[in-house]
């Protein structure tokens, strides 16, 4: 469902998803307006991972960077990871899959419709940037281990 909700998504910005396996090893691939995601990949998990990515590069890079020997490449990669990790498993998403009762990175993968591996590095990506937590309004989530709890308030809710 996921999936098809960002292919919606991306049409209507005028991008063109298409599934084929022409593409050799990659998972994906961004050239211009036109995603090409592999054929190959079996789960839907994976491809809505791969899919915020490459939709990620279509919004954040320029230019060939397949050469991830140049670090310029690295940092157009690690932006467009960043854009896909804050789609897919935002900081809300995580404080709403603890309101739902969900208590593992297993359940918290499924629930968010994406691969555990996904999730690990979007974990990693938040504590590379936040440290161990983040408040936010009246959370806080924290990285290790994966939980959000409510902030106590003085005098009740």
């Amino acid at each position: 469902m996921q999936y098809e909700k960002l292919i919606i998504n991306a049409e209507n910005k005028g991008i063109e998803v298409i599934e084929n396996n022409r593409i050799g090893k990659l998972k994906g691939l961004c050239v211009n307006n036109i995603i090409t995601i592999n054929s190959n990949i079996k789960t839907c998990s994976e491809k809505v991972c791969i899919l915020a990515e490459e939709l990620g590069h279509y919004y954040t890079a320029y230019g060939n960077i397949l050469d991830q020997s140049k670090v310029e490449n690295r940092k157009q990669e690690r932006r467009a990871r960043a854009w896909a990790y804050k789609r897919l498993v935002s900081i809300s998403k995580i404080i709403d899959a603890s309101k739902q009762g969900i208590r593992n990175k297993h359940e918290l993968a499924e629930f968010l419709g994406v691969s555990e591996r996904f999730l690990e590095e979007a974990i990693q990506y938040y504590k590379d940037k936040h440290g161990l937590y983040y408040e936010v309004d009246k959370y806080i989530v924290y990285f290790d281990p994966m939980r959000a709890l409510e902030k106590y308030q003085e005098g009740g809710t």
